[in-house]
């Protein structure tokens, strides 16, 4: 299984507000495994372990346990991923729920139990409820406090007259931080419950809600973005795509190992041929396409030469190299070259 990934944004951020408050920004890289032009687009994909290291090297250089949860109150969702450009756009809370649902994927991949989506909205004896259907276990619980603390930081930062948290309940034993809490949640909060959920003023569901009506263009350039990011999302999800991903820097040599492929994504020669059949894939096929993509990228969009196209390919010949484009284009490549100008 590929390893979960998560918005580059979210770990952007923390990365700026840990360094803010004293935390030696290399280091913090360093111990995560980041670098800075991973962080430089916020739609990127990082490793969720990335990220979760990064939030331990950030809480043991400031000795601050609580810095994801201060961060997460004293930032804003919509400069860190579109979702929060989606949420904000929304007609109703429970449209809100909706797309957060929707997307939930763009901003971190998280395993979900019991439910078919991760927020639930629940009217229960009168009360409403958020239910969190995030799997916590252990340290997990960083994160499941962040997700109400963002709820509760946007609707105060959005609407600071009006009620929205009265209470929380949550599944994990009391923090480090706990004795903060109270300051920065500002309601009740039962520890060792028996679920996950942030009970909230039930005016959000009536007519009578703050929520303004919903920003139809705006919303509708949103979603076409975040869209366009699940779709690509989900074609990394296949395995051509995995292994893509993982030749492409050798592909210069040619010849590649299967044995070392299967290696590095993490499963033996057998499986990895039985996953390629189940796709309708062989690994030459993968590899053949790769190299026309590429060829036709190096040849029109970087201007290298054939020679140069044809080592980047890792074709021994130059010839062969013209051969294998013919049978891709059904023209040479100077004669492509000489139609694309």
């Amino acid at each position: 299984m590929a390893q979960p990934t998560m918005a580059a944004g979210f770990a952007a951020a923390l990365l700026d507000y840990a360094d803010s408050r004293g935390a030696p920004r290399a280091r913090l890289l360093a111990e995560s495994g980041l670098k800075e032009a991973d962080l430089a687009d916020q739609d990127a994909r990082v490793p969720v372990a990335a990220y979760q290291a990064l939030i331990a090297a950030g809480i043991e250089a400031t000795g601050d346990t609580a810095l994801l949860l201060r961060h997460t109150f004293e930032t804003k969702l919509e400069t860190i991923s579109v979702v929060g450009q989606i949420v904000h756009s929304s007609q109703s809370l429970t449209h809100s729920i909706a797309q957060l649902n929707r997307y939930l994927k763009l901003m971190a991949e998280v395993d979900i139990v019991g439910a078919p989506d991760r927020f639930e909205l629940l009217q229960e004896n009168g009360a409403v409820w958020i239910v969190d259907h995030i799997a916590v276990a252990g340290p997990d619980y960083i994160g499941l406090e962040a997700s109400f603390a963002r709820f509760i930081s946007e609707f105060r930062r959005s609407f600071p007259d009006v009620p929205f948290a009265l209470e929380m309940e949550v599944t994990y034993p009391p923090p480090p931080h706990a004795a903060e809490y109270p300051n920065l949640f500002c309601i009740p909060v039962q520890f060792e419950a028996a679920r996950n959920a942030l009970r909230i003023d039930s005016v959000w569901l009536s007519d009578d809600s703050e929520f303004e009506p919903g920003h139809a263009y705006s919303f509708g350039i949103f979603t076409r973005h975040a869209d366009a990011l699940l779709d690509a999302l989900g074609r990394s999800d296949l395995l051509r795509y995995r292994i893509e991903a993982a030749i492409l820097p050798d592909l210069h040599e040619g010849s590649l190992s299967m044995d070392k492929l299967a290696r590095d994504l993490g499963m033996s020669r057998q499986t990895l041929y039985r996953r390629l059949k189940a796709e309708g894939e062989t690994f030459a096929e993968i590899h053949d396409d790769l190299r026309r993509r590429m060829a036709l990228d190096y040849l029109t969009a970087r201007k290298v030469s054939v020679n140069e196209a044809a080592y980047l390919l890792g074709f021994s010949e130059a010839s062969s190299f013209v051969r294998a484009f013919k049978r891709w284009t059904g023209q040479s490549p100077t004669a492509y070259l000489d139609r694309a100008r």
